[in-house]
């Protein structure tokens, strides 16, 4: 069946796209567009859905009548007799970030987070969104899941993202509405050929689809196309992944083991399951050949946005970045107290007798500095033993590196007296099985 703008093809689609379509309750992104009203008004039309079907407005706020919007579109949802809500956005733009982007994002994080439990939302992309998209894409470079374009359902937050008039196209939709005698909306922010989408919809497509009419229909044929194809490359990434991981990390031999394009596939689904932004192709070869080749013990880091992949103990672990925990030095008097808190949150540090401790207390001194590594710092674990760089000891013991950023380390003057718990210097460890004994303890932040 074609697709077309009509209540009971619309709710097919519905059906068709998601099984708790027929009963969970439905939540339509309402802009007050033309397009977005047509599927409001369209879905209002059906006995079956209206009762669990809502209206949820974002508003951007980066125009003086936004609020003068939101009265209209409540004003349309009165008509449908659809209850409406609203959510106000806060955007922030950083240097370079395109507000297109930027407003993008918001308003996907707010509609993910309004959702309902067990409620689907509907947006209503249509044919020549489609088209658009896939036009975008090709022109930044993108790979087959930009090229794939947008899916007719993909999850969101906790819930689902469904696209029911994805194959109708935009005339129908507004053809629909004028039937209706709805108002709508017109930001006049969609004019402003400034932005990629509107210049392509301005002077692009109506060229385009002068010469090519049936263009919208077979570009998003392709699509379709390139998505299947995409269904392949995440199953086979999905039996790599599985095979490489070792709980939530990935095995570094055995991602070597695999060819450089299965390589980057299973390390780009790696990290889109995760939930994160994939890194640009420059990086993602990076992290591809650089850090699975480079030498055992560097540790190496690859960083984009707010996350990172970093390899540690021969394998990849996938993280958020962090800012770095500031060096600090502290002076502790342990004979007035046991207890030494430690800036920043990272704990506490305390002495205890213990028949099983390290230190002997007779050779501490009455006065220690505390602070974190400087670099080149080392100690003799044993009586008799040889001295070791800490930095080796961590290594070997596969110390997390987020605990080595912040480690406190116990001086006598120059002299490394304990590295937090894991290792006393033998120097001041008990010569005799009757010297007074203290366990050094790091209670480590949650």
């Amino acid at each position: 069946m074609r697709p077309r703008a009509d209540p009971a093809w619309v709710y097919s689609q519905l059906l068709r796209l998601h099984a708790q379509a027929a009963t969970a309750p439905l939540c339509v992104a309402f802009s007050g567009g033309a397009d977005s009203t047509a599927l409001l008004g369209l879905l209002a039309e059906l006995p079956v859905v209206r009762p669990r079907l809502r209206a949820l407005h974002i508003d951007h706020g980066l125009h003086a009548q936004s609020r003068t919007w939101v009265s209209a579109c409540r004003r349309t949802c009165r008509i449908l007799k659809v209850p409406m809500a609203t959510r106000r956005l806060r955007l922030a733009r950083a240097r370079g970030q395109s507000l297109e982007a930027v407003a993008r994002a918001g308003r996907y994080a707010a509609l993910a987070a309004a959702l309902r439990p067990g409620e689907l939302l509907l947006t209503a992309h249509h044919l020549e969104d489609q088209l658009e998209t896939v036009l975008l894409q090709l022109l930044r470079g993108a790979g087959l899941p930009g090229l794939a374009a947008m899916p007719g359902v993909m999850p969101l937050g906790a819930g689902f993202l469904l696209r029911p008039v994805l194959g109708v196209p935009r005339a129908q939709l507004r053809a629909w509405v004028q039937t209706r005698g709805l108002k709508c909306l017109e930001d006049p922010a969609n004019a402003d050929p400034d932005f990629d989408r509107n210049y392509l919809r301005q002077q692009v497509l109506p060229a385009l689809l002068s010469r090519w009419r049936g263009a919208a229909r077979t570009v998003a044929r392709s699509a379709g196309h390139v998505a299947a194809a995409q269904e392949l490359l995440d199953a086979l990434a999905c039996a790599d992944v599985a095979r490489a991981a070792d709980g939530a990390q990935l095995s570094v031999p055995a991602l070597r083991t695999l060819p450089l394009d299965r390589r980057r596939n299973a390390l780009r689904w790696w990290i889109a399951r995760s939930g994160r932004r994939v890194p640009d192709a420059r990086r993602l070869e990076e992290i591809a050949v650089a850090l699975l080749a480079a030498r055992a013990g560097a540790n190496p880091v690859v960083s984009w946005g707010q996350t990172r992949v970093q390899r540690h103990a021969g394998r990849l672990t996938l993280a958020e970045v962090r800012a770095a925990t500031p060096a600090f030095e502290l002076t502790w008097r342990p004979r007035r107290s046991r207890k030494l808190a430690l800036p920043h949150g990272l704990g506490q540090l305390q002495l205890v007798r213990s028949a099983h401790g390290l230190i002997d207390a007779a050779a501490l001194p009455a006065q220690v500095t505390v602070r974190t590594r400087r670099g080149g710092e080392r100690l003799r674990p044993r009586l008799g033993g040889p001295s070791r760089s800490l930095k080796s000891l961590l290594q070997q013991a596969a110390v997390p590196l987020a605990e080595r950023q912040h480690l406190p380390l116990v001086f006598a003057g120059d002299n490394l007296v304990a590295a937090a718990d894991l290792w006393v210097d033998a120097r001041w460890q008990p010569g005799t099985p009757a010297a007074h004994r203290l366990r050094l303890i790091w209670h480590r932040p949650a």
